[in-house]
C-alpha cells in the first residue's frame, strides 16, 4: 500500500469497482510488493444496503468534491466486522491495570533483536530524521517496534471495513460512543478523500481493527497531515519504505511539540510527610507542575530534573492488585508520546524498548 500516487480517472476508478463488488469479499490472499502474503478478515452485510452510510457517501462526495458514484461504491463496498464493535470496548470496571505485564508484551529478546537489525539497517536515515525533526532515533524505533514489530504485524482487516463499522456501528456500550463514532467517520472521509486520489483500488489496503495503516500504524487523517516523503521519490509508501516511516513518525512528533534533547520521564521519589498524591495525579499525564512546585508536593524528581524548566506530570503506572504502582514524572516529551497513543503505558513501553534497543546497539 502507497500513498499519494497518482490516481486513474475517475470513469475507470468506478469501472473497477463495480468489478471489485463482483467478486467474493470474503477473506482474500493479498500480495503487496514486497511479496507478503495478506488474508483479510471476513466481513458480513455490505453497506451498499444501509440508508445511513449511502447517505454519508452523498455528503462526502459534495463537501470532497469527489466524484458520486465513486464515494457510493466505495462505501457500498465495505462489509461488517461483527467482532470489531467488541475490541473497541473498555475493560470491566474496576479491572486493575499491571504495567509490568504490559511491558512485557512488547519489550523481548525479539523485539529487541529486530530494533537492532531496523536501526543497522536504517542508521544514515535515522540519524537525518533526528538532525530535520529533533526526535532521537530510539524514540523512532521505539514506536515502530511497540507498533508492528518492525513491520512484521500491520494487521490483516481491509481499512474500508474497519472504518465503515465503526464509523456505522460503532458500539452504543461504549461511555463515549457519540464522540468516537464521529471521530471515525472522520476517519473515513480521510481514507476516501486520500484514496480518491493516490489510488486505484481502495478496497485492498488492509490495517488494524480500527483501520490504523503501515510500519507506524498512522489513522488516514494522521497519514494526511503528517506522512512525507523523506526519501525524495515522489511517494509515501509507509508500508514498505522504512525511510518514509522514520521520516512520518518524526514529523508527527515534532508537530505535537517534541522538544529536542528534553528526557521525557525522570525518576521520582516521595518525600511522605508533606506528599500531596491526590493532587499531583489530578491532571492525569498533562505536565501542570513546574519542578518546585513538584517537589513542595511531595514528590522530588531526582538528578536532572530538579533542574527542568519545563512543567511535570507525575505518572502513575499500577502494577496488579499486590505490588505497589510505579512513578515517574513525565515532562512535555512523554506527553507527546502520548498522542501517539492516549496511554502511559504505551509511552512507557516505548521508552523503554527505545532504550533496550539502543543499550544493545552498543553492545
Amino acid at each position: 500500500m502507497r500513498f499519494f500516487l497518482p490516481a486513474p480517472p475517475r470513469a475507470a476508478a468506478v469501472v473497477l469497482l463495480a468489478a471489485c463488488c463482483a467478486w467474493s469479499l470474503g477473506a482474500q490472499a493479498q500480495k503487496p510488493a514486497n511479496g507478503r502474503s495478506v488474508k483479510t478478515v471476513a466481513g458480513s452485510a455490505p453497506y451498499a444496503t444501509r440508508d445511513d452510510a449511502m447517505r454519508f457517501a452523498d455528503d462526502v462526495a459534495e463537501r470532497r468534491g469527489l466524484d458520486r458514484e465513486w464515494v457510493r461504491a466505495t462505501i457500498g463496498s465495505a462489509r461488517f466486522l461483527p467482532n470489531v464493535p467488541r475490541l473497541m470496548l473498555p475493560g470491566p470496571v474496576g479491572t486493575v491495570k499491571n504495567w509490568q505485564a504490559y511491558r512485557s508484551r512488547f519489550i523481548d529478546a525479539t523485539r529487541i533483536a529486530a530494533g537492532v537489525r531496523f536501526w543497522r539497517a536504517n542508521a544514515e536515515t535515522l540519524a537525518r530524521a533526528e538532525e530535520v525533526y529533533g526526535v532521537p532515533p530510539e524514540i523512532i524505533v521505539g514506536i515502530v517496534g511497540v507498533e508492528t514489530i518492525y513491520g512484521r504485524n500491520m494487521g490483516n482487516f481491509r481499512v474500508i471495513d474497519a472504518l465503515a463499522t465503526l464509523a456505522f456501528d460503532f458500539p452504543q456500550a461504549h461511555p463515549r460512543a457519540a464522540e468516537r463514532e464521529t471521530f471515525f467517520r472522520g476517519e473515513l472521509e480521510s481514507f476516501l478523500s486520500t484514496e480518491s486520489r493516490t489510488s486505484d483500488d481502495p478496497l485492498r489496503p488492509v490495517g488494524s481493527y480500527a483501520g490504523a495503516m503501515g510500519m507506524p500504524q498512522f489513522m488516514p487523517s494522521s497519514i494526511a497531515k503528517y506522512a512525507v516523503d523523506f526519501d525524495g521519490d515522489s511517494r509515501i509508501d509507509l508500508v514498505d519504505n522504512p525511510a518514509d516511516v522514520i521520516g512520518s513518525v518524526a514529523n508527527y512528533f515534532k508537530a505535537f511539540g517534541w522538544t529536542p534533547g528534553m528526557p521525557s520521564i525522570y525518576p521520582v521519589h516521595f518525600e511522605e510527610a508533606r506528599l500531596k498524591k491526590a493532587v499531583l495525579l489530578a491532571p492525569d499525564i498533562l505536565p501542570s507542575f513546574s519542578a518546585d512546585s513538584f517537589v513542595a508536593a511531595g514528590a522530588v524528581p531526582e538528578g536532572e530534573g530538579l533542574r527542568h524548566k519545563g512543567l511535570l506530570a507525575l505518572i502513575e503506572l499500577q502494577n496488579g492488585a499486590d505490588a505497589p504502582p510505579t512513578y515517574v514524572a513525565g515532562t512535555r516529551n512523554f506527553y507527546v508520546i502520548t498522542r501517539y497513543n492516549w496511554s502511559s503505558y504505551y509511552a512507557m513501553s516505548v521508552l523503554d524498548l527505545g532504550q533496550e534497543v539502543k543499550a544493545a546497539m552498543e553492545q
